[in-house]
C-alpha cells in the first residue's frame, strides 16, 4: 500500500523539487509558459524558497516529492512581504537567464508583445496580481499526475490555508485559467470563489487558442 504525506519544505527538498516543477504541471493549460524550466522557476518557484521558505509545503508519495505549494503572507504580514511582484521577477529572470536568445523562446514572447499590444490599444483589462487588503497573501500549487487524485492536493491547500490563518492574515488569492477548469473546480471546492474580471493572458496559448485569466479568493474569517 502506497503512503502519502504533506509536510514542510527543508532546505533539503530544493534539488529534488526543482526536478518536480520542469513536469509537475504537464498535461495542464500552463505546463510551460516559455519552454525554460530553469528561467520559469525563477519565477514561480525559488523567489519562494528563498525569500519566503515558510509558506512553502510539500507532498509525498512512497517517500518522493510529487508536489508542492508556494506562496507569501504579502506585503501586510509582520516580518513578510520579501517576494517581489510577478512582474520584477519576470524582468529579473528573463534578464538574468538571457531568455530572449533562446529561440524556443522567441515566439512566445513575439506574441506577448503583440497581445499587449492588442490589450492596450482596445484598453481591455490587463492579465496581473491583484493588490486587496482582504487578500494579502497568495499561492501557487502544483501536483504531478502520479498524485493527482489521492488528496494531496487537498492537503497542500489545506496547510497554506491553515498557515495563513495562523499567521493572522485575512484572506489569500490566486490565479489560474478559466479554460483550467479542473483547477477551477478544485479551488471552489477548497473555498475559493471566482472575484473580477478575466482579461486575456499575454503570449499563452492553450490548443490553438488565447486564455483568460481567473482570479479566485478565499477568506481566513469565513
Amino acid at each position: 500500500m502506497s503512503s502519502h504525506t504533506v509536510r514542510r519544505y527543508y532546505s533539503r527538498d530544493r534539488d529534488e523539487l526543482l526536478a518536480l516543477a520542469a513536469y509537475a504541471a504537464d498535461g495542464s493549460p500552463t505546463e510551460s509558459l516559455w519552454g525554460d524550466p530553469v528561467s520559469e522557476a525563477a519565477v514561480y518557484l525559488m523567489p519562494y524558497l528563498d525569500q519566503e521558505p515558510e509558506s512553502t509545503f510539500v507532498a509525498e508519495l512512497d517517500g518522493a516529492l510529487v508536489g508542492y505549494i508556494v506562496g507569501s503572507l504579502g506585503r501586510g504580514a509582520v516580518g513578510q512581504g520579501a517576494v517581489a511582484s510577478e512582474d520584477d521577477r519576470l524582468i529579473r529572470a528573463i534578464t538574468e537567464h538571457r531568455v530572449y536568445l533562446r529561440p524556443r523562446a522567441l515566439p512566445f514572447f513575439a506574441r506577448s508583445a503583440r497581445d499587449g499590444l492588442v490589450t492596450a490599444l482596445r484598453r481591455e483589462p490587463r492579465a496581473g496580481e491583484i493588490d486587496d487588503a482582504r487578500w494579502p497573501a497568495h499561492l501557487h500549487i502544483n501536483v504531478a499526475a502520479p498524485a493527482r487524485g489521492t488528496g494531496l492536493a487537498d492537503g497542500l491547500m489545506a496547510a497554506f490555508q491553515t498557515h495563513v490563518r495562523d499567521a493572522g492574515v485575512a484572506g489569500a488569492y490566486l490565479q489560474t485559467l478559466v479554460e483550467n477548469e479542473r483547477a477551477v473546480r478544485f479551488f471552489g471546492r477548497m473555498g475559493f470563489r471566482a472575484y473580477g474580471e478575466t482579461p486575456r493572458v499575454p503570449g499563452l496559448r492553450y490548443r490553438g487558442a488565447r486564455v483568460r485569466q481567473q482570479t479566485m479568493v478565499w477568506s481566513a474569517r469565513e
